[in-house]
């Protein structure tokens, strides 16, 4: 019983393991070594999927047998928990005490952001997953932070500000990665799935009044291409989000008639 109850357990993180790795019979495997497993992980999770990803897979990738990568690593946990890390490291951030405007370098975080969920949509599905206390998700969350800071809201408001933004960037990438594969698994272009959807749910009665004003929705946003309409959506919201935080930081992020 008291086994089982430590298997309910949740798990912890690969970062706070006391040993980098567990010997599993025989010596260290030659020619391979944690980077390298990392770099191919993250290369098979872009190419195909976190669905289609396996210890076994990896192995086969790499040339070694699946026991020779669980010399470095001990679960596949910990190691999608090391891409997501490696991947985050990705991401240019900016200096907060460089003395930039803090519109500008939210603006920065939100783009780098949203380019690494379009980059790798495997990472929205690991988000939330593990504790994200790896180097480089801490380096993230410092700066984004610090920048936040700068907006001049109360302490008491600063989670919430991060959240309005940032949990914007994430919905709107994931979704952008989404539409980016499936269009892959399909053997199309974005725009010509896009073109592909729309002509499928037009022939749905149901939906032909929802389409029509879609249409003419799209229509004036403007753009010839998904990537150009997605890319005045992401900046005007962006926007958006930045006057609302300029607003609320002048009154002192109060809201009207909370106690």
């Amino acid at each position: 019983m008291a086994k089982a109850a430590r298997q309910d357990q949740p798990r912890s993180s690969v970062w706070l393991e006391s040993t980098a790795h567990r010997r599993r019979g025989g010596g260290q495997p030659s020619g391979l070594d944690r980077a390298r497993i990392i770099e191919v992980t993250v290369r098979l999770l872009d190419a195909e999927g976190l669905a289609k990803f396996s210890m076994r897979r990896l192995a086969g990738e790499l040339n070694v047998t699946a026991m020779s990568v669980y010399w470095y690593v001990d679960t596949k946990d910990d190691l999608l928990e090391l891409a997501l890390d490696e991947v985050m490291g990705e991401m240019r951030l900016p200096d907060p005490d460089a003395g930039e405007d803090w519109r500008d370098q939210v603006r920065a975080l939100a783009r780098e952001y949203r380019t690494l969920l379009v980059r790798h949509p495997w990472v929205s599905a690991l988000v939330g997953v593990f504790l994200n206390i790896g180097p480089n998700n801490l380096a993230f969350s410092r700066v984004v932070q610090r920048v936040v800071r700068g907006t001049g809201m109360p302490a008491k408001r600063l989670t919430s500000t991060i959240s309005a933004v940032f949990q914007f960037v994430y919905g709107y990438g994931t979704l952008e990665g989404h539409l980016a594969t499936r269009a892959a698994a399909g053997g199309m272009t974005v725009d010509e799935y896009f073109q592909q959807a729309l002509s499928t749910v037009s022939t749905a009665p149901q939906a032909a009044d929802v389409i029509q004003e879609s249409q003419e929705i799209m229509a004036a946003r403007g753009g010839d291409t998904v990537a150009e309409m997605m890319e005045r959506d992401f900046e005007f919201a962006l926007e958006l989000l930045i006057v609302g935080i300029e607003a609320m930081a002048a009154r002192g992020g109060e809201v009207p008639g909370e106690g």
